[in-house]
């Protein structure tokens, strides 16, 4: 994707490509004309109910199971900051800069829509903390996915009226209140509505899940190309990836695989090597030979979390809303089901995709099943050992993306004194698929160095231009064939590999990929 310098909030619909640039890349945000109106025109409603006898929840009363208190108009300024700071208790390990930023720039989004009744000042302030990288500390615990990601949204707005813990754009731990100073933006004094608006969003949920998205999106590419690889280096046949026999079975992500498939392996001659009649085998393995189905699978899954993903980037999600007619209405809209199932949804497609991966990995190990390549491709075998210990990482990953793919979202907990009786879960469905996909990474690294060396040593046999491409692009960071090295790095390369995109990039060097 082009990055873009800045991105204009209320200049028509978010795109995901929008919140990547802001999350990943640290694009700036600026907010419209329009926008700004829309800021004053909420805040100029909330007011108005402030100064009324009658009980606005959130405005004029307590919250949750404790809504049914007036607040007097002089407690209500400690009434926003207090909020703000109990709900500030999360624990654990520190939440990943990319997801804070994402939490940041889709609640600032949420409060620029003017449905949430923020001040202007306050909207500026956050779009100014995005911009200045001064990025709140947020933990892993704390949300339980209903009345949105409390928790994490809350140390944001703690840091946002400088208390608790910030970063700097360094990286380097700094007081907020200075960091805020410094840029000129605060710290903040919550109006009435302005805590409960800072923190009751999906924002943690569709964050991770937008970058979750886009990182599938290239693991997806990238198994398909180890896959070919395995297949090729194996001495597979590639008439199974052929658009006739799934044009049998319309799934368009199996179609799509199996396209990826053949592309990368036309011209093998690895492949040319076995077609003829003195060829024996009738068919190949599951792991080989059903690539494209369970690949396929995963794609759809995929599509229908970003048609999820989209509708989510479409809502504005507060509790109470002001609506266009000057209404304000409590709702529950900040329920995290919908997120959840499909966060929980592709875990179970990253673990089936891993798992295969793994099956492929292993034949080419196996002198019983690799069609003449060396004992787990060692150079001496018994000597040296080759990659019998990367098939057991690899193993061990997968049986970790297996616990990590039972859904959060089947559970629930009650809280607020059965205020909130059932949560989603859906911001540790999001915490858990981030591993999952850093484990899938992972196995793909394994299955590519694996592959890599099963082609060269089935030289003088040519693998397929784009196929050699892959190959010569492990080589320049993973040495070829010979006697045992420490192993740790070269699967580390491999992960760098497919984590920047290398591996993709080399295939679509010689062919287009879907």
């Amino acid at each position: 994707m082009t990055i873009p310098r800045d991105v204009l909030l209320g200049n028509g619909q978010l795109t995901p490509d929008d919140v990547i640039a802001v999350a990943r890349h640290g694009a700036h945000v600026r907010l419209t004309e329009s926008t700004r109106a829309a800021v004053r025109s909420g805040r100029n409603r909330v007011e108005e109910l402030a100064a009324t006898e009658d009980p606005t929840y959130g405005v004029s009363t307590g919250f949750g199971a404790l809504a049914t208190r007036h607040i007097e108009p002089d407690l209500r300024a400690q009434l926003q900051r207090s909020l703000v700071r109990s709900h500030a208790a999360g624990t654990g390990t520190e939440v990943d800069r990319e997801t804070v930023r994402a939490l940041m720039f889709l609640r600032l989004r949420t409060l620029a829509s003017g449905n949430t009744g923020s001040r202007p000042e306050t909207v500026d302030a956050l779009a100014g903390m995005l911009n200045a990288g001064i990025t709140p500390v947020v933990y892993e615990h704390g949300s339980l996915g209903c009345s949105g990601d409390l928790a994490p949204l809350a140390h944001i707005a703690l840091a946002l009226t400088g208390e608790g813990e910030a970063r700097d754009a360094h990286g380097a731990r700094v007081d907020p209140a200075s960091a805020l100073r410094e840029a000129g933006l605060g710290p903040v004094e919550l109006g009435a509505k302005e805590g409960l608006a800072l923190i009751n969003g999906t924002d943690g949920m569709l964050g991770m899940l937008l970058l979750a998205c886009r990182d599938l999106t290239r693991l997806l590419r990238t198994a398909d190309i180890t896959a070919a690889m395995s297949v090729e280096a194996l001495l597979g046949t590639d008439r199974v990836f052929a658009a006739d026999l799934h044009e049998l079975r319309p799934h368009p992500g199996q179609a799509a695989a199996a396209a990826n498939m053949r592309r990368v392996l036309a011209g093998s001659g690895i492949m040319a090597s076995h077609r003829g009649p003195e060829c024996s085998r009738v068919q190949d393995a599951y792991s080989l030979r059903c690539a494209p189905q369970v690949a396929g699978a995963a794609r759809d899954t995929l599509n229908h979390a970003e048609t999820v993903a989209a509708r989510e980037l479409a809502s504005v999600i507060d509790n109470p809303v002001i609506l266009d007619d000057g209404s304000v209405e409590s709702n529950g809209n900040f329920h995290g089901a919908p997120l959840g199932y499909v966060l929980d949804f592709l875990a179970v497609a990253v673990a089936d995709v891993a798992a295969v991966a793994e099956r492929r990995t292993d034949r080419m190990l196996d002198v019983a099943r690799s069609h003449g390549l060396p004992a787990f491709l060692a150079d001496d075998p018994g000597v040296d050992s080759g990659h019998m210990i990367a098939q057991y990482t690899q193993a061990g990953v997968v049986t970790d993306l297996k616990r990590l793919a039972v859904p959060a979202s089947a559970d629930s907990i009650p809280s607020s004194a059965l205020q909130e009786d059932h949560v989603s879960m859906g911001w540790s469905a999001a915490r858990k698929l981030r591993r999952a996909l850093d484990g899938l990474n992972s196995v793909l690294a394994v299955e590519l160095i694996t592959a890599a060396r099963a082609l060269d040593l089935r030289s003088p046999l040519e693998p397929a231009p784009a196929t050699a491409a892959v190959r010569d692009a492990v080589r320049e960071r993973v040495a070829g064939p010979g006697p045992d090295r420490y192993l740790a790095p070269e699967i580390s390369a491999g992960a760098d590999l497919v984590a920047d995109g290398s591996v993709v990039s080399a295939a679509e060097s010689v062919t287009k990929l879907d």
